[in-house]
């Protein structure tokens, strides 16, 4: 398999987690063992959209139990003699290749994956920003010899990027340091948040500023929150912003808000 693989470097590795398990996209090579009518063909990718079951294949990384997974997305980009190149999106663990066995079965037919490419991964999608190993090196070589560190800067990007598909909280100055040392956030620090904050959710807390303060699990959905003058709304998961990097408002033994 090629793509997209993302990489997280010093302490972006605390959100990389959130990356890897969330929706991926794949462009595939299915080789079909006889004949196959586009109709047909068709008809079984339809028959795969939504929510599936699927057992992993023998050479896998997981126990072998029957599970259920959700294909978003499937169509048909190209049919030529007995090869197919389709394009899914689907759930986080979900076996391209047992797809492209189960839709060979459906068909009649037989059929299985001749190639697998990762086009997106979360909110990296390689048409965007799929850098090589090679622009790596050449812009570490930049920065390095000549000080020149724009090619670094466009080849490895702020951690911010890795969270843009999660539901997001802004804080205001006071709460943040509290949140750095993995308080709680409490109702008062929240200065707005996106309508998607459901109770249970990961969410990304950020400053007015923009930046990244940590992964939070939300207690309440945004609607709650919005109607709550005190009491906690979020518990910190992983901090990912330095303490002192903003002033310490609070006292020791006391909740940030």
């Amino acid at each position: 398999m090629t793509g997209v693989l993302p990489v997280g470097l010093d302490n972006s590795t605390k959100v990389i987690g959130n990356v890897v398990h969330s929706v991926k996209e794949y462009v595939m090579v299915i080789q079909f063992h006889g004949d196959v009518e586009i109709g047909k063909l068709v008809e079984a990718l339809k028959y795969f959209t939504g929510e599936i079951y699927q057992r992993p294949p023998l050479r896998s990384s997981v126990k072998r139990v029957l599970r259920t997974r959700r294909i978003h997305e499937i169509e048909l980009l190209d049919f030529k003699d007995r090869f197919a190149l389709v394009r899914a999106s689907c759930d986080p663990g979900t076996y391209m290749r047992k797809l492209a066995h189960d839709i060979g079965l459906y068909t009649g037919v037989g059929a299985h994956m001749r190639e697998l490419r990762r086009t997106r991964t979360g909110p990296y999608r390689e048409d965007e920003t799929l850098v090589k190993l090679q622009d790596v090196s050449e812009a570490l070589y930049l920065w390095r010899v000549e000080k020149d560190e724009r090619m670094l800067r466009r080849v490895i990007l702020p951690v911010e990027t890795a969270v843009t598909h999660l539901p997001k909280i802004v804080i205001n100055d006071l709460a943040v340091d509290a949140i750095a040392h993995g308080a709680s956030l409490a109702a008062p620090g929240v200065v707005r948040l996106t309508d998607n904050v459901s109770a249970g959710a990961t969410v990304a807390v950020f400053t007015l500023k923009g930046e990244l303060v940590a992964l939070a699990k939300a207690l309440k959905n945004a609607r709650e929150i919005a109607g709550m003058g005190r009491g906690i709304i979020a518990r910190t998961k992983r901090v990912l912003m330095p303490t002192g990097v903003y002033p310490r408002f609070w006292k020791t033994g006391e909740r940030a808000g």
